[in-house]
């Protein structure tokens, strides 16, 4: 049985105020024709389908065309809610559009029932499990003791009741312990969300979204696929791709990924304003990329980023790398406050303004107060 795997859509996305709906429509359509070529049995989306969670007239719409050309195609199509998505907004009228083959996860209520595929190996059980907290998994369980977001999953996957003499896949939208995050993603307070990869121990595949970066968590049995597109210059050297997942008998798996080619990529150059704008140096380059700028001039350059947006019309951001911002440390402050949890961060702003770090009690009260804002935030 062949799945196809996807997460991180985002639809509706903006960055630096550029809209992207061009770009996803477009990414929408290298997938349905990635689709036409492998002809899987079924779609797997881990969650993040829309950028916020209450997303726009035309991401709604872009969606909507998205699922109808899928159900034209007579494939099953199984999607869940992550952590950007409104989980009640998803999943309206779920039940009735099942009837088509599209399911969509329903607002977790501590008992997910699997849907049954079959092929001449015998049946494929697929779990939908959306983006939880412990919060959520608490309502359910108030006997028993949920202090993380680890302790949630344990919960939560325990409660499925698995058959492992039979193959079983699981759609989810976690942070797994060890992988590889991007600047584009969501940071939680000093990694509380952190789930180890050992609670999906009885599963054969799972399909995971929420990290933007392609990787497998431990062996290819747990995998992100990453985004479509590139969502952040972090992601700027990333190949993006569709997972392709076959499965024979169990514990026969098979892992793949087909590349895909974005309307405008996202690149980062760097060079003085001369350089960058003689011809002969951005001839035969893609110009109308999404870019990144870094300027090498000593002196700042009066207006630049509109004189650059002459040629390159997609340029999304612009700095300086020079003698001054090295030594003011400005880039790798900048870089450095990209990669750091809030915890990290108010740790060192207290320090800054107290002379003396937190003691351990500070910390810990902190931490306690952090992690609460992080659970109710929606």
């Amino acid at each position: 049985m062949k799945f196809i795997h996807l997460s991180d859509l985002h639809l509706g996305k903006r960055i630096y105020d550029y809209n992207l709906l061009e770009d996803q429509k477009y990414i929408l359509e290298e997938i349905l024709k990635v689709i036409d070529d492998e002809t899987p049995d079924a779609v797997l989306i881990a969650g993040d389908v829309y950028d916020k969670s209450i997303p726009s007239t035309e991401a709604v719409e872009l969606l909507d065309e998205f699922l109808f050309r899928l159900s034209r195609r007579k494939l099953e199509v199984f999607l869940i809610s992550g952590n950007h998505d409104s989980p009640e907004r998803l999943a309206f009228a779920s039940r009735l559009i099942a009837s088509t083959g599209i399911y969509l996860s329903p607002v977790y209520d501590g008992a997910v029932k699997p849907i049954v595929l079959t092929d001449e190996h015998g049946p494929v059980n697929v779990y939908l499990l959306p983006f939880i907290k412990p919060a959520h998994v608490r309502r359910f369980n108030p006997d028993i003791q949920i202090d993380s977001y680890n302790e949630a999953l344990r919960v939560a996957v325990e409660a499925l009741h698995i058959d492992q003499s039979e193959r079983n896949i699981l759609v989810t939208h976690q942070f797994v312990t060890g992988a590889v995050r991007s600047d584009s993603e969501e940071i939680s307070v000093g990694g509380t969300d952190n789930v180890d990869a050992a609670v999906f121990a009885g599963f054969d595949y799972v399909a995971l979204g929420h990290i933007h970066s392609p990787q497998n968590i431990g062996s290819e049995r747990i995998r992100y696929c990453g985004t479509p597109l590139k969502y952040s210059f972090s992601e700027a050297k990333q190949e993006k791709s569709v997972t392709i997942i076959e499965i024979g008998e169990k514990e026969d798996l098979s892992v793949r990924t087909v590349p895909l080619h974005p309307l405008r990529d996202m690149r980062e150059i760097e060079g003085t304003y001369d350089e960058l704008t003689y011809r002969p140096n951005y001839e035969g380059t893609n110009v109308e990329d999404y870019i990144h700028i870094t300027l090498t001039d000593e002196e700042d350059v009066p207006d630049a980023i509109g004189k650059l947006r002459n040629i390159y019309p997609y340029l999304m951001y612009l700095d300086y790398n020079n003698s001054r911002t090295r030594s003011e440390g400005m880039l790798s402050d900048l870089e450095d406050i990209e990669h750091k949890s809030p915890l990290v961060l108010f740790e060192e702003f207290y320090e800054q303004q107290n002379g003396r770090p937190m003691s351990d009690e500070q910390k810990a009260f902190t931490r306690e107060i952090m992690e609460k804002i992080w659970e109710e935030k929606i």
